[in-house]
């Protein structure tokens, strides 16, 4: 068995205990809370006794906890989310509809958060203590201390509002007819203040990190060895300091991809995206419980396959990281 595959195999082990722990956890929290779909559902239409014993049979609330949850449970091994009673529809066909919009904003702003902050990181760390590392330095630390949500409250009203030079908000223009490429340029349209909305504070912290780990490089005997043999300091810089630096960062973009999921709920709702984070919001509103079990399992399961797919590169570039993903 190869090193990716071992490596693989285990956490994919550790995977199904961890979904196990977030599905149990999550059913517990949600029944601890007060009210439920039917209560929902009678405050917004009203209803009678009978009627509210009649849903509350039809959708299975009349249970006990313990039952309704093992119920779930072997629902969840033959690959069903239930049903939703706030959109009267199966609940992974909902999920499906509004999952790709949630990764393309993910994606889309780890991409620019990742690569142009390790791009700046590299620039400020390559001259520690010049007036361009100082003056990144502290723009960087500025960016962090700005919530995602007033940041785009900004971002609309100078682009969208004052300049109008961008929309407003959605995934893309309603009922407009484009397709193809005309369709791709309209959702980057859309997506251009989300992104970078959410990008830039997380920007911020993978600049640090990468201007950090390069002083703490900039300091080893190796570098001082190949810069007292008269090394390029372009070369030194590029091919040794921020090579060594960048591990940490491929690290934190796993743990990130946790904190950007929670990030991109407020984003959506800020920017009307009709991604997981606004569904979560009337989730919440409606009460509709299995719903909200389902967008939470699809997040956890998100979560654990990026950190799978860092932790294939991880040992990737470096080969000292065994199966175990300790250092050999």
């Amino acid at each position: 068995m190869t090193r990716a595959l071992r490596l693989i195999c285990r956490r994919l082990i550790g995977s199904i205990v961890v979904l196990l722990f977030v599905i149990a956890g999550t059913f517990l929290l949600l029944e601890a809370a007060p009210g439920d779909a039917v209560d929902a559902y009678v405050v917004s239409v009203g209803g009678d006794a009978g009627m509210i014993e009649e849903l509350r049979r039809r959708w299975g609330l009349d249970q006990s906890a313990a039952t309704r949850f093992a119920i779930y449970v072997w629902s969840l091994a033959r690959l069903d989310l239930g049903h939703s009673v706030a959109f009267s529809r199966p609940i992974l066909d909902v999920i499906l509809e509004r999952l790709p919009n949630t990764l393309l904003l993910m994606g889309s702003a780890t991409a620019l958060s990742f690569c142009l902050g390790t791009f700046l990181g590299i620039v400020a760390g390559s001259r520690p203590g010049s007036f361009r590392d100082r003056f990144l330095s502290i723009g960087s630390l500025a960016l962090y201390a700005v919530p995602g949500f007033w940041l785009g409250l900004v971002l609309i009203v100078v682009f969208a509002v004052q300049l109008r030079w961008l929309p407003l908000g959605g995934i893309e223009t309603i009922a407009s007819g484009k397709t193809g490429a005309e369709r791709t340029l309209d959702i980057a349209r859309h997506l251009v203040l989300p992104v970078a909305s959410l990008g830039f504070i997380y920007l911020a912290l993978y600049l640090r990190m990468m201007r950090a780990g390069m002083a703490e490089v900039w300091r080893m005997d190796f570098i001082l060895a190949a810069r007292a043999r008269g090394i390029a300091r372009r070369r030194i810089v590029l091919r040794h300091v921020a090579r060594n630096a960048l591990l940490p960062l491929v690290t934190m973009l796993g743990l990130q991809s946790a904190a950007m999921l929670g990030g991109s709920v407020v984003i959506e709702s800020v920017f009307s995206v009709p991604g997981l984070g606004r569904l979560a919001q009337e989730a919440v509103a409606a009460r509709d419980t299995p719903l909200l079990l389902g967008i939470i399992l699809v997040s956890a399961v998100l979560v654990i396959v990026v950190n799978l797919a860092v932790d294939l590169l991880y040992a990737a570039l470096d080969p000292r990281i065994g199966s175990s993903g300790e250092i050999a």
